[in-house]
């Protein structure tokens, strides 16, 4: 219980999938920033961010479902931080898993979007609306093309739907990304990916241009 525990807090969970999320960020603000011929940020930028949001008043809009409100994005932390203690820990050495990750991997990984949804549709805002139905018709788009490569990797795996045991099978048997229809599924992977992840062009539901962040224009605070 207590390794798991620590697994699901500090690694691979919690703790360094969120500094591994900052890090990332903060190399793509800087790329960015490079390609426009700008200084960009510091690397230490996103954790003043991260203080600063954890340090400011969380407001309810007026006429907002404050409990699905509030607990919408902590589902959304709560389900991602799962899904980074699973995939981490089937990549150890000793790989830790159970019967049927991959799929509760799938699972965990549309969660966000659904608790994005949820979120935005309770704070009775009309552009959070607006954002929370385009968030909807993405989701609708990139899972079954997702689902699809997942079901492709699992049966060039002998039919396996556990994480640790693909890896292992592509270790001896060699990357399924060297075959035609492993490299199609990894493309259409990376692509749904960018979609879940909300990078351009798949900014929809935010669309700070005309929607003014859509899903996220009424958190602030702890929630944002």
């Amino acid at each position: 219980m207590t390794r798991l525990l620590l697994n699901f807090l500090i690694f691979p969970g919690f703790l360094f999938s969120a500094l591994a999320g900052l890090m990332a960020c903060w190399i793509d603000r800087k790329l960015s920033a490079r390609l426009q011929w700008r200084v960009g940020p510091p690397w230490n930028q996103n954790f003043y961010d991260i203080l600063k949001l954890l340090g400011k008043e969380t407001v309810f809009p007026a006429g907002a479902a404050k409990v699905t409100f509030l607990l919408a994005p902590y589902l959304g932390l709560l389900t991602v931080t799962l899904a980074a203690a699973i995939l981490g820990c089937a990549m150890l050495p000793q790989p830790q898993g159970f019967g049927g990750d991959l799929v509760v991997m799938v699972y965990l990984l549309a969660i966000p979007a659904i608790a994005s949804i949820i979120g935005a549709s309770s704070s009775c805002n009309p552009l959070a609306s607006v954002g929370a139905s385009r968030e909807m018709k993405l989701a609708l788009a990139y899972e079954l093309p997702l689902i699809l490569s997942v079901i492709t990797v699992a049966v060039k795996s002998a039919g396996s739907i556990r994480l640790g045991e693909i890896i292992n099978y592509q270790m001896v048997s060699g990357p399924h990304l060297f075959s035609w229809s492993g490299a199609l599924a990894f493309i259409t992977a990376l692509i749904c990916l960018q979609a879940k992840a909300g990078l351009a062009p798949f900014d929809l539901s935010e669309a700070e241009q005309e929607l003014m962040a859509g899903v996220l224009i009424e958190y602030s605070g702890q929630p944002l």
